[in-house]
């Protein structure tokens, strides 16, 4: 469904059960030849897996945009991006999977080599489809595992997309296979005999996923939602950190699980930042994600607005003031006015849920110590960001935030090189960096003795 209008694009049958099971047996017996194939071979197939993505970005970018409501020069931005994601892949597949000789004493030598998990089974989300599937699934083909690819039913074109870009580059259907459907689908795949499970998504989904694997004792990495937080300090510029900040909480529409979702202001510069995040945000274009000029789109699951209803009708009456937005927009499609709450408090749900939409709360601080008790006063904890000029004090406020991703003077950024990667409600496992590509292989020790 077109978020930005309501209208069907297309009708897709869901995989059954059944389905579901026979494209897993297909993997399966697939897997083996596929881990035989030389390194070199698989880095080229994901290398023309690239090409044809380049090639063909605006096509996809307008097919994404059409289905999830991004803007069009967002969904560019994220292909355009994944290049470079792509490329730290295959150039550090082969250092991740290389045998390592560990120790040599007389006869004795000592060796790991790094194998394939097998089958991994890669339930997707729909905000970032080409990112977050990308982490996931390109990793494990490199390293040999075949893949039961599910997009998310929000962004199963794009996911169809994907899936025929990999077999035009050379990866095997019964490799690269996807599972077409929703929910149902989805625990269809988790019941199947897997080796590995990789989800994005919400904490309440992914227990779900992990309580459903824990019989059977498969690896399970689950990359969930975060509420994170910002803290700006009283010595910054402080209309360059609204600016900032603002961006950061509702580029994708506040659709990113590491957007700023909480932000802390240090009382000597609260009024002045209020005015200029609220400012900020008034100069974003909502419109239809098809325009360049667009900012701000639809959200892309029309019951999401009425999670966004009830934390503005929840930060109403625990005394949040309304500077902007707070109700949907009379237009089709499932628009949400930008909104902005300044005198946000901990109890209110805004400063405690995840959000996940173009919906901000702001609270006044009166120092360092309780901007951070603040920041981890969540059970999620995916990112945290500071913006101060004083990079001492901003090393000291992020190693006491529980958070996997630290920020100094950046938000709602993401890099191939650095391990993705969340504590708590936020998760299990990493994804991206060295340690992402090893995620999707499993050692097996050598202890190897000469005769004699």
């Amino acid at each position: 469904m077109n978020p930005a209008t309501g209208e069907t694009l297309r009708d897709l049958a869901a995989d059954s059960p059944d389905a579901v099971a026979g494209k897993v047996e297909k993997a399966r017996r697939a897997q083996a030849e596929w881990a035989r194939t030389p390194l070199d071979q698989r880095r080229k197939a994901i290398a023309v897996f690239a090409g044809i993505l380049e090639k063909n970005k605006d096509d996809l970018a307008a097919r994404l945009t059409s289905e999830m409501g991004k803007p069009i020069t967002q969904s560019r931005n994220e292909l355009t991006a994944l290049q470079s994601r792509l490329r730290f892949f295959l150039d550090n597949v082969e250092k991740a999977i290389a045998e390592e000789v560990v120790h040599e004493k007389e006869a004795w030598r000592e060796v790991i080599t790094y194998e394939p998990l097998g089958l991994v089974g890669n339930i997707s989300a729909w905000n970032y489809p080409y990112f977050v599937g990308s982490n996931v699934f390109v990793p494990a083909l490199l390293t040999g595992n075949a893949v039961l690819y599910k997009p998310s039913e929000f962004a199963t074109l794009t996911g169809l997309a994907i899936t025929d870009a990999m077999h035009a580059a050379g990866v095997p259907a019964a490799v690269f296979a996807p599972v077409v459907g929703g929910g149902e689908a989805g625990r269809a795949l988790v019941e199947q005999p897997l080796d590995a499970v990789f989800f994005t998504g919400s904490y309440a989904t992914g227990r779900q996923i992990a309580e459903a694997a824990a019989p059977r004792l498969m690896k399970v990495q689950l990359e969930l939602g975060g509420k994170d937080p910002v803290y700006v300090a009283d010595d910054v510029d402080v209309v360059a950190a609204a600016k900032a900040t603002a961006d950061g909480a509702f580029y994708n529409t506040g659709q990113s699980c590491c957007a700023v979702e909480r932000v802390y202001v240090h009382e000597r510069i609260h009024d002045a930042f209020v005015d200029a995040f609220v400012a900020a945000v008034e100069g974003f274009v909502v419109g239809d994600p098809m325009d360049e000029e667009t900012y701000i789109g639809p959200v892309a699951r029309e019951a999401h607005l009425r999670v966004l209803e009830e934390q503005v009708a929840d930060a109403k009456a625990r005394g949040a003031r309304l500077r902007l937005g707070g109700e949907r927009l009379d237009r089709p499609g499932f628009y949400f006015a930008p909104t902005v709450f300044a005198d946000a408090r901990p109890t209110m749900a805004l400063m405690r849920d995840e959000t996940f939409g173009p919906l901000i709360g702001i609270q006044k601080v009166k120092d360092d110590e309780e901007a951070l008790r603040l920041m981890n006063d969540t059970e999620y904890g995916l990112t945290a960001g500071v913006y101060t000029r004083d990079e001492p004090r901003a090393r000291r406020l992020l190693a006491g935030a529980s958070s996997g991703s630290a920020y100094w003077n950046c938000c709602d950024r993401v890099s191939p090189r650095l391990p993705w990667t969340g504590r708590r409600h936020s998760g299990l496992g990493v994804t991206l960096g060295f340690a992402g590509l090893r995620a999707f292989v499993q050692p097996r020790a050598w202890h190897l003795r000469q005769p004699k």
